[in-house]
């Protein structure tokens, strides 16, 4: 690391322990957040206290804007931030450097999409969305779907940790369903089985057979690499026992082993 690294380095751990020293969520308002939602509410003490620290300077770093005139308050945003600091616990901020600011809309939004098939011809459609992570941001979220998220996620749905797996897979450049990877070797093997996980759940969505995955899933492998991310961090007991190959890649990465200790 050159010295001026070295020296920025230095000054965000600085500022960080400022921010944490001086501006933390309030105990009353980080124990509410943690008793809404099952998932956090499921983890040690020692996973909840670097959550918290995670989500503060989450909060410090990010700028929220209300879309139609709406007010996020703090209980709005600790929960976003809360959420969106779980699949990184272990991973650090930097995979969410490459954006600044966040829209909350109360619901979900309709935006005009454009397909060109495989004869060139243009396709118009609507599409109705709860969330959408862009290159360079902003990162979009219906607050609807954000404070659903403990009923939600019985099914495995969760649409912050969706758009912020987007979010770690284009840490690494455009989203693939890679997230960024240590060396060629474990790039190789995500792809191995992420690739045939996927194709094994686009057979099971062609045959309309059951599964715990949204269907969605089946639209590419960066929808697939989102969707089981929501599965594995609120509703884990269902992927390990459906994908366990896919589980076990992502305990790896993420460095966390959620079916270990879910609850009911």
């Amino acid at each position: 690391m050159t010295l001026l690294g070295r020296v920025w380095h230095a000054c965000r751990r600085w500022s960080d322990n400022r921010t944490l020293r001086k501006r933390p969520i309030p105990d009353e308002l980080w124990h509410l957040t943690v008793e809404s939602y099952r998932f956090l509410s499921w983890r040690s003490e020692d996973d909840l206290t670097r959550l918290r620290e995670l989500a503060t300077l989450f909060l410090d770093r990010k700028e929220f804007f209300g879309a139609h005139g709406l007010i996020v308050t703090d209980e709005m945003a600790v929960a976003i931030a809360a959420q969106a600091a779980l699949p990184i616990l272990h991973l650090g901020l930097g995979l969410y450097e490459g954006f600044v600011g966040i829209v909350v809309h109360l619901d979900q939004v309709v935006a005009r999409r454009e397909e060109i098939d495989e004869d060139g011809i243009v396709h118009q459609f609507d599409e109705e969305l709860s969330g959408e992570a862009m290159q360079g941001g902003p990162v979009m979220l219906s607050w609807h779907d954000v404070e659903a998220a403990d009923h939600s996620s019985e099914w495995g749905y969760n649409v912050t940790i969706h758009e912020f797996a987007h979010v770690i897979d284009m840490a690494g450049g455009a989203a693939d369903g890679t997230p960024p990877m240590p060396h060629r070797q474990a790039r190789d093997h995500w792809l191995q089985v992420m690739g045939s996980a996927y194709e094994r759940f686009c057979l099971t969505v062609r045959a309309c057979q059951p599964s715990g995955l949204d269907p969605y899933a089946a639209h590419c492998l960066e929808e697939f690499f989102a969707v089981t991310s929501e599965s594995f961090f609120v509703d884990p007991l269902s992927l390990q026992s459906e994908f366990p190959d896919v589980y076990a890649l992502l305990r790896t990465y993420y460095a966390q082993d959620p079916a270990a200790f879910a609850g009911p």
